[in-house]
């Protein structure tokens, strides 16, 4: 009898223990289960609510000599809408130099001030294909043009673009900053300053910022962060003297990224290290 008794005990016991151990396995699970998914939420937060992304011409033209690429802008439009579906605020400035370039004179026979009015219309060419590629792909988007051509995009407004910005559009400022002698990295930096974005992000062809062009030098370096006084001291063409000290006047900070490089949009937005940080 005495026995029986010791096994029951013994089998009630274990039993009791076994469903103490589920019961927090299963409590340490869910708490396991809270924290993973808190860090993958905060991972996918974004570091920046309102970013300005400066786009080149010639990284429209993709593998092709002159003009558009459709697949470019179609992969563009897409790592871009990753991000406005995040809630970040969206304004972009393009280049105009796959379609015409009017730096030199003497080579176009075109004098500046003329040469640069053409180029600022291809700017807004640039813009209206873009936008076309964002709205295929379900975005909202609003082209404003520093020249007033009201039939293809609104006039800039500096209120009624940040209006744009807050309601959810991805706003692209067109005809740089509708002066000659002005680039359109300094068309990027003034918009940037003026609608208040937190960073410019330079999306180009290559990674970030190296000590020699990587190119055409294999032992060039990359530089992670960088000061502005640095890039300055060390002769680096970040962008044009102008918009950098555009940016560093205002402690605008700048990213050169590779934009080429598909998700690579969404990694800067969200805080991974990617390409070359210009601040301080």
């Amino acid at each position: 009898m005495l026995i029986y008794l010791f096994i029951y005990r013994f089998l009630n016991y274990w039993r009791i223990t076994i469903k103490k151990l589920a019961f927090v396995s299963r409590k340490a699970a869910k708490q396991f289960q809270k924290i993973y998914l808190r860090k993958k939420i905060q991972k996918m937060l974004p570091k920046y609510k309102r970013i300005l992304l400066k786009l080149s011409g010639e990284a429209l033209m993709g593998d092709k000599n002159f003009g558009l690429d459709s697949d470019v802008i179609s992969r563009y439009a897409q790592d871009i809408k990753s991000i406005v579906e995040l809630g970040v605020q969206v304004a972009i400035v393009i280049g105009g130099g796959n379609i015409y370039r009017g730096m030199n004179e003497a080579e176009t026979g075109i004098e500046r001030a003329q040469g640069d009015y053409m180029g600022m219309l291809a700017t807004v060419i640039n813009g209206m294909a873009l936008q076309s590629g964002l709205e295929k792909a379900g975005v909202y988007t609003r082209l404003q043009s520093a020249i007033k051509m009201e039939q293809v995009a609104e006039p800039y407004i500096r209120r009624r673009a940040m209006r744009h910005l807050e309601k959810g559009r991805v706003v692209i400022f067109g005809a740089g900053t509708g002066n000659p002698y002005f680039t359109t990295d300094t068309a990027g930096s003034l918009r940037a300053i003026e609608i208040k974005a937190e960073v410019i992000l330079k999306g180009t062809r290559v990674d970030g910022i190296y000590t020699a062009d990587p190119e055409k030098d294999p032992t060039a370096t990359k530089f992670g962060h960088i000061s502005f006084n640095d890039c300055i001291s060390k002769n680096l063409k970040v962008m044009d003297m102008t918009a950098f000290t555009l940016c560093m006047e205002n402690e605008l900070p700048i990213i050169v990224f590779n934009m080429n490089e598909p998700g690579n949009l969404l990694k800067v937005v969200t805080g991974e290290r990617v390409g070359t940080l210009v601040k301080g």
